[in-house]
């Protein structure tokens, strides 16, 4: 499902237009972002967590040449899904 099908959904639901249904959407991704961006955790009860995992600089070794490099050190959002959706999407 991409953004304009979730739109249609939520404008169906709520009985909204399209266009509204997408600032909905917009307003949900923006202030989660906006969470992550300052580090905080994002968690929705029974759907999931959202975070920041943050990785240290390391050593590794260029695949083709075999030459060891330095991996710059990185943040990366991440999504952890929570007991609830877990059980839905495993009991069909």
């Amino acid at each position: 499902m991409n953004r304009s099908e979730l739109s249609k959904e939520i404008a169906l639901k709520l009985g909204v237009s399209q266009k509204e249904a997408l600032k909905y959407i917009d307003l949900i991704t923006t202030s989660i972002t906006d969470a992550m961006e300052k580090g905080e955790r994002v968690e929705i009860r029974g759907f999931g967590s959202f975070m920041v995992k943050k990785y240290e600089k390391r050593e590794g070794v260029n695949p083709k040449n075999g030459t060891k490099i330095t991996i710059p050190a990185k943040k990366l959002p991440s999504f952890k899904a929570g007991k609830d959706l877990k059980a839905k999407i495993n009991s069909h």
